[in-house]
């Protein structure tokens, strides 16, 4: 396997020559407290309204989103296939024409991913939609209920029908949070001005692996999503592998034949660190979809939320553009 271009002391030497203000709190807590997560769009193509069934789903698809009051990052665009389209749904829609003879109602999940970019990394019939996961699975249940509990990092092992290749990045991926926490130290300085903790969440080296299974109809919808990002790499057979912290952001889907000790250690260490970039688009990674109120599980209904992280604006931008993954160090 040839090296990869970046390696991850020029990914951090990147990061910090855009940094805001830098502060001791590591990067994995600043994100659960200051980032607020993505939202991801759903837009329903249709040709002069739904039927009922359809209405009454994304109706209620709309009521579980941020902006209607729910607790899911999510936005619901309808768009009349007859009607007046923005620029840049009108190139989604001719871009979905060109490669399929889509059957109305269809649905495209979108969502950004670092600055200036927005993957599609959703597509297909509303009905599809309707059975694939959209809004929560157990695996997304879990990942939050570990996240708010503490772990800094969530490694997601997507399971290959190899099963061989499955339990090599398994083992790797088990041994090295087992004896990551007591190789790595938290930043000195927490909790000082400029450096304050905002929830009582344990501040922990915790790590752990959560397994997915790709067959699993109930993850349909995450599983789309994350092996869209290696689609090479999945026809091959191999696993992938995605580290989740803060609110449900993946830093990189990574196939299992580029894992190693080394990688595990280098981007544990980085998300172990101090937040030297505090906005959040100029970071790598790109926000889940999940169900679940942030704010209350980490500050309680009346408490006083923390100032909020500076942001950037967000473009859009078609097909995926991927943070290459670094080889780890040298030995």
């Amino acid at each position: 396997m040839n090296r990869r271009t970046t390696s991850v002391a020029v990914l951090v030497t990147l990061l910090l020559s855009a940094a805001a203000v830098a502060c001791n709190v590591p990067v994995f807590r600043f994100a659960l407290e200051r980032w607020q997560a993505d939202v991801c769009e759903v837009v329903i193509f249709h040709d002069s309204g739904l039927k009922p069934d359809d209405e009454a789903f994304v109706t209620d698809l709309e009521k579980s989103s941020l902006a209607k009051g729910g607790t899911s990052n999510l936005t619901v665009m309808r768009q009349d296939v007859h009607g007046e389209m923005t620029p840049d749904t009108e190139r989604l829609w001719q871009s979905i024409q060109s490669t399929e003879k889509p059957e109305l109602p269809f649905a495209v999940a979108r969502a950004a991913k670092g600055k200036d970019k927005v993957v599609n990394h959703w597509r297909g019939k509303l009905t599809q939609l309707r059975e694939a996961g959209l809004l929560t699975s157990p695996v997304r249940e879990e990942l939050v209920r570990r996240l708010q509990n503490g772990d800094a990092v969530v490694w997601l092992l997507i399971k290959s029908p190899n099963e061989e290749l499955t339990a090599k990045a398994r083992a790797v991926l088990k041994q090295q949070c087992e004896k990551l926490p007591n190789e790595l130290e938290l930043p000195e300085g927490i909790g000082l001005p400029g450096s304050e903790l905002y929830s009582e969440v344990p501040l922990l080296l915790q790590f752990s692996v959560l397994e997915v299974d790709s067959t699993d109809l109930k993850e349909s919808y995450l599983v789309k999503q994350l092996t869209g990002f290696q689609s090479e790499a999945v026809t091959a057979g191999q696993p992938l592998i995605v580290p989740v912290f803060g609110r449900g952001r993946a830093l990189e889907v990574i196939p299992g034949s580029d894992l190693s000790a080394e990688l595990i250690h280098d981007l544990t260490e980085f998300l172990c660190g101090a937040c030297s970039c505090q906005v959040k688009e100029q970071n790598p990674g790109f926000d889940l979809l999940l169900t679940t109120n942030w704010n209350t599980a980490l500050f309680g209904d009346d408490a006083e939320l923390p100032p909020a992280a500076p942001t950037v604006g967000n473009g859009q931008k078609k097909s995926p553009e991927l943070v290459p993954i670094p080889n780890g160090r040298k030995k």
